[in-house]
Order: C-alpha cells, then structure tokens, then sequence
C-alpha cells in the first residue's frame, strides 16, 4: 500500500515563499541542502493549533516530508539550533530579493549544497548589517557562478587581459568588449561612459577578486554588470523584489 512513498526525515532546509491552499493549509517552496528547491503542502498550517508555528523565512529548519510525486506533504517543521534573533527590518526586502533569485533561477529537485550554504552565509551577513551592496554583489556573483552562468571578468572575449583604466561593454553570454568611443581606452569621459552603459576595467576586476567598491560609481556599475547578468538568466521574467525596492526608493528620494 505504501509503495513509492518516499519519506525524508530532518532534512536541512530554508521556507522561500509560502501561500494560502484552500481553508487552512499552505503551499510552500523550500530549499533543502540535499534535495534542493521543492514545494510541498502543510495541511493545517492556517489552524489555531498548528503544529507550524516556527514555519518562518530566513531561519535554519529541519524538515520532515513524505509523498509519491513532486509536491509531497511536510510532516514537520522545527528550528535547527537555537531560534535566532528577528531579522533587522531594513534587511527584510533584500532577504526576500535572495529568495526570489533562488525561486526563479533553480531546478526543481536539483540539490545545490554549496549554493545552500552561500544563501546560509549571506543571511547571517545582513543579519550582522555588513555592508549591503557588497553582501548582495557577491550573493549575485557566486549564484550565478554555482548555476553554471559565470563570467569571467578578468578577461575580454578575444583573450585580451582587463585593463583597470579602461571602459567596457558588457554582454551577458558573449563576454567583455572593449569601447569603441575613440583615443586611448583609458581616455574615455567617464560622464560619456555612464550615459553609454559602460563599465570600467577596475570595476570588473573588483569583481571578479570579490572586493569590495567604496565608491558610488563603482557600486552602480557592479549593480549594471550583475543586473545585466541575472536578466539575461531570468529571460524577462521580473523581480517584484527588484520593483517594490525601486518604488521605495523613488518614494525616498528628495523632492
């Protein structure tokens, strides 16, 4: 009667997004260390007694599931180690942006262990309010390298090494160009070279050795080669984390 049941017992996993199914239950999108993304069903879940309660977003669980097909039913949710400390309010919108990347960039039932601890390590990094563009660069940077959609920054498409001084295209799938605006490839107008979507050589080579930028235009511009990156794997597919920031930023913003 139970054959092909498949039960897993206390897998290590993460609860990326969850929404209401019928009365009381839930749909969920986990991400186990060893399993990799899946969703599953947690019937009861909305209840007054649901043995769900500790079911949170960006805490360490352990998780018990079983079922026939792709979407079986969680039996258990509880914290892997002591539960830690509310994640800080003005990190929630980014911890949710990390989530969506891994909803829309993984296979399903792929396990990622290396990209599972990469996502572990950078909540602990906002948790901790490291430096936020960094804490998000190099979150970028290393899921697309463990995808298989990494670049190699320090080099041009022809072979030629990154010259720090010089100014760039970049074109996700086809590599690093060097500009075509005239003079010395390190003479370029760096105002001409914002307004053209260039990059700067420094730029590349900072990211690609994960330092970090301290300045605003080097921040831009590695926020302009990662975004370029991660929309070429998302097929126009949108981030509503990436929209609701833009929406609070342009609410932010001076008048």
């Amino acid at each position: 009667m139970n054959a092909g049941i498949r039960r897993i017992r206390l897998a290590c996993g993460f609860l990326l997004h969850q929404r209401p199914y019928r009365d009381s239950s839930l749909i969920l999108e986990l991400f186990a260390r060893d399993h990799g993304r899946l969703s599953a069903f947690a019937h009861g879940a909305r209840g007054p007694r649901s043995r769900f309660a500790g079911l949170q977003p960006f805490r360490p669980l352990l998780l018990s599931w079983s079922g026939r097909g792709e979407s079986p039913t969680l039996s258990a949710a509880e914290d892997a180690g002591p539960p830690p400390p509310p994640f800080p309010p003005a990190r929630i919108l980014s911890a949710f942006y990390l989530n969506e990347l891994l909803l829309k960039l993984t296979v399903a039932h792929d396990p990622h262990p290396e990209l599972y601890a990469h996502y572990a390590a950078t909540l602990a990094r906002l948790r901790a309010l490291e430096p936020l563009e960094a804490v998000l660069r190099h979150f970028e940077k290393r899921l697309l390298e463990l995808l298989g959609y990494g670049n190699d920054l320090r080099c041009e498409a022809g072979g030629r090494p990154v010259a720090a001084d010089a100014y760039y295209h970049f074109r996700p799938g086809a590599g690093i160009w060097p500009a075509a605006m005239g003079g010395d490839r390190g003479t370029v107008d760096a105002a001409r070279a914002a307004g053209a979507g260039l990059v700067q050589g420094r730029v590349l080579l900072a990211l690609a050795a994960d330092e970090p930028l301290a300045d605003p235009e080097g921040r831009r511009q590695a926020r302009l080669v990662l975004g370029a990156a991660l929309d070429h794997c998302l097929d126009g597919r949108e981030l509503r984390a990436r929209t609701v920031a833009h929406a609070v930023a342009r609410m932010e913003r001076p008048a």
